[in-house]
C-alpha cells in the first residue's frame, strides 16, 4: 500500500511507496483520490485502461471457448468465477436481445 502526504488542507500532495516521515496515511492503492493525484501528475493509465473493456471480452470468449471444446470443466472453475460467468452470459443474451427489438427493415 502507498503512504501519503498531505497538505494542511488534507489533499494528497506527496506518494512514497513506504512509511517515512511526513507520509504517515496509508491509502488504498484503488482510491479514487490517489488515481486523481497521479493523473495529475502524468501518471496516467488511460491508454492501457482504454483496452481494458475489449481484452475483457477477449478472454470471455476465450473462456467461453475452452469450455466449449471440453479443455475445461465449467464445474472446475472457481464458485466465484462461475456466478461471474453466468452473470457475464445473462447480461449479454439480454443486451442482445435488447438489440433486436428494433429489427431490420
Amino acid at each position: 500500500m502507498p503512504y501519503v502526504k498531505r497538505s494542511e488542507s488534507g489533499e494528497i500532495v506527496a506518494v512514497s511507496q513506504q512509511r517515512t516521515e511526513g507520509f504517515d496515511d496509508e491509502v488504498s492503492v484503488n482510491s479514487a483520490e490517489l488515481g486523481a493525484f497521479l493523473q495529475a501528475m502524468g501518471h496516467d493509465d488511460a491508454p492501457l485502461s482504454a483496452t481494458d473493456k475489449d481484452f475483457i471480452r477477449v478472454l470471455e470468449d476465450v473462456v467461453e471457448l475452452l469450455i466449449g471444446k471440453g479443455v475445461i470443466l465449467f464445474t472446475e472453475l472457481p464458485p466465484q468465477a462461475q456466478e461471474k460467468i453466468l452473470r457475464r452470459r445473462r447480461l449479454r443474451s439480454e443486451t442482445t436481445g435488447l438489440s433486436n427489438l428494433i429489427g431490420e427493415d
